[in-house]
Parts: structure tokens; C-alpha cells; sequence
């Protein structure tokens, strides 16, 4: 595909998610805006020169002219329509999970290599640039081997939460371990690779739902790096906390922004008589930038012809383990 070819978009789904996405869009056409609310998807496209609202996104997945398709719905209806766009021959960034099973996007990476499209999966976390910094510090060699990461991800709901579709296992496919959980999964798999050994528990301790609230989860490499992650949505105050160890060094990344804290990275090189490690800091007072960033690396997986990272095959990994920890703690399994 030539470079100097506009790229033309829609969007599924016009909720916070897909304006945040529509937003990210630069240099592409948004041509349509699709959600079941006739009044969400006019809302959005009003915004957009020369957008068209649709309640019915097949009518824009027949238009041969359309080269790719943003979905954001709530979990459910992802991988149903991810899967239509690809049969359509369109590119997909679907929106983490990307599905309520592991069953569901192989199914879709099954479609995506018939017909040659690329899919993308909007893990935007990788694309803060604390994460970014530290991929390119632990890339550098400065932290010397790694041996494990602690994190901990979660926010405290609000009035009314667990009446909400994040609660409903049919919709959502699970709990807190499904919603902010994966990030984790994915952010640990992206430093220290694939999880051969997974161990943990799901529970529902404060709010009336049948699904999870809290994740506890222990994942550990073939050669014993671990990942020891908690997730939770009785955390009361937001948290972001992510520390990566190696032999030479630490990173700690604290907060997202917003309600999560100024986004900080702190990196701690152990000197060679041990003792109190010399220190440096970066914040990041900015707004988020990481829509933008991961919208631009889609852009260019369609220009370049490159399989998306993360894709389907990371994407299943995650959803996999987000199963088996569901399985272990007595959560039935998402319909696949």
C-alpha cells in the first residue's frame, strides 16, 4: 500500500473508549461513526468533517473503499464484529480483550490469515511513555538480566458498579481480572516473555456481583522469571504501580495520570560497593498520548504489511491465562 494513501476508518462503537480513539486519529479519514444509539453515533460523527453515523456497521463493512475498522464496544459483542470486519477483508484494532475466550480470537486469527488482513489488539499501556522509557532502558542492557516484576493495578468502582455491564458475566466475560487484569498479563509477557507456569485465584470480596473483584495472580517463565501480579476494584484510591528487577538495576513506573497520579519512572542502578542506589526520575505531567501512539503504530501495521504487536498471538496467550485463573478460583468460563 502506497504511503500517500489515505487510509479510511470507522469506528464501532461511540462511547468514551471510541471517542478517545477518534480522537487519536491523525492523517486518516474517519468516514463512519457506528453504534446501536442512533443519538451516540451522530454525536461522534458531528465532530468528524464528512463522517457518516450508522446504527448498522455492516453498511460500512461493504464499502470497498473502507481499509480499516476501530471496535469498542462492551466485551461481547468485540470479537463477533472483529470477526465480520476481517470475513470483509478489513484491518481490526479491537479494543482489549479482543474477546470474552481465547476460543473466540483464534477463531479470528484463523479468519485474519485467510484474508491477509492485519489485527491489531489496543493494549494501550504499552504506549505511556513510562512503559515506552523502560522498554528502551531494559533494551539498553542497563538493568542486566531480569528477574522478576510486581505490579498492582486498580481502582475502587463507584456507586452503582456492580449493576453495570462489567458485572454481568455475559457481557463482560469476567470481572476485574478481565477488565484492567489483562494489561498486567500483557505489560508482564511484553518484559519478560511467555508464561508456561500460572498460578492464582480469583474472589468477589465487597460487591454484589458473579464476578471477580480481585486477581492474585503468580506467572512465571520456563527459566523461573515471575510475575506477581493483583488487580482490583476495591482499591478505593486508583493505583498504578509497575516495578521491573534486574540484577544491576530497578524501574518503578507509578501512576497513569489523571486520577492514577502523575505518571513517574524511577530508575535505581545498584552501584558496585551495593548500598543506596544511585537514583534518576522522569514524570510525565502531560494528557495521554498513548491513544495516538498506538493508533499511528496501527496505521503503519496496515502501511508496512507488519503482523501487529501485540496481536491475535499475544492477545490469545493473555486470554488463556485470564482462563485459567477463572477455572482454578470456580468462575464458569465465557461462552466461546
Amino acid at each position: 500500500m502506497s504511503d500517500k494513501h489515505q487510509l479510511r476508518f470507522a469506528i464501532v462503537g461511540c462511547g468514551l473508549i471510541g471517542r478517545k480513539r477518534a480522537t487519536a486519529l491523525k492523517g486518516v479519514e474517519l468516514s463512519y461513526a457506528c453504534d446501536l444509539d442512533s443519538a451516540r453515533a451522530e454525536s461522534l460523527a458531528k465532530t468528524i468533517p464528512g463522517c457518516r453515523p450508522l446504527t448498522d456497521y455492516k453498511i460500512a463493512l461493504a464499502d470497498p473503499a473502507l481499509d480499516a475498522v476501530i471496535v469498542s464496544t462492551l466485551n461481547a459483542s468485540l470479537a463477533p464484529i472483529a470477526l465480520d470486519a476481517v470475513r470483509a477483508g478489513k484491518h481490526v484494532l479491537v479494543e482489549k480483550p479482543g474477546a470474552t475466550s481465547s476460543a473466540q480470537l483464534e477463531e479470528l486469527a484463523a479468519a485474519a490469515k485467510k484474508t491477509g488482513v492485519r489485527v491489531r489488539l489496543g493494549y494501550n499501556h504499552r504506549y505511556h511513555p513510562s512503559l515506552l522509557k523502560s522498554r528502551e532502558l531494559i533494551d539498553s542492557g542497563v538493568l542486566g538480566p531480569l528477574m522478576f516484576l510486581r505490579a498492582r493495578y486498580g481502582h475502587g468502582g463507584r456507586k452503582g458498579y456492580d449493576r453495570e455491564w462489567r458485572a454481568d458475566p455475559k457481557l463482560s466475560g469476567g470481572g476485574e481480572l478481565i477488565d484492567q487484569g489483562v494489561h498486567l498479563i500483557d505489560l508482564a509477557g511484553w518484559f519478560l516473555g511467555e508464561f508456561p507456569k500460572v498460578d492464582g485465584h480469583a474472589a468477589t470480596y465487597f460487591w454484589d456481583m458473579k464476578v471477580d473483584d480481585n486477581a492474585f495472580l503468580s506467572l512465571r517463565t520456563a527459566t523461573g522469571q515471575t510475575a506477581w501480579l493483583h488487580v482490583s476494584c476495591t482499591e478505593w484510591k486508583n493505583l498504578f504501580s509497575l516495578e521491573i528487577y534486574g540484577r544491576d538495576a530497578k524501574l518503578a513506573i507509578d501512576g497513569l495520570g489523571g486520577s492514577y497520579g502523575v505518571e513517574r519512572l524511577t530508575y535505581y542502578k545498584m552501584l558496585p560497593q551495593m548500598g543506596p542506589p544511585d537514583t534518576t526520575v522522569w514524570e510525565y505531567p502531560g494528557s495521554d498520548d498513548s491513544w495516538r501512539i498506538e493508533t499511528e503504530a496501527f496505521c503503519e501495521d496496515i502501511r508496512l504489511g507488519r503482523e501487529p504487536s501485540p496481536g491475535l498471538r499475544e492477545s490469545i496467550v493473555t486470554l488463556k491465562i485470564v482462563e485459567a485463573i477463572y477455572r482454578s478460583s470456580g468462575y464458569p468460563a465465557a461462552d466461546g
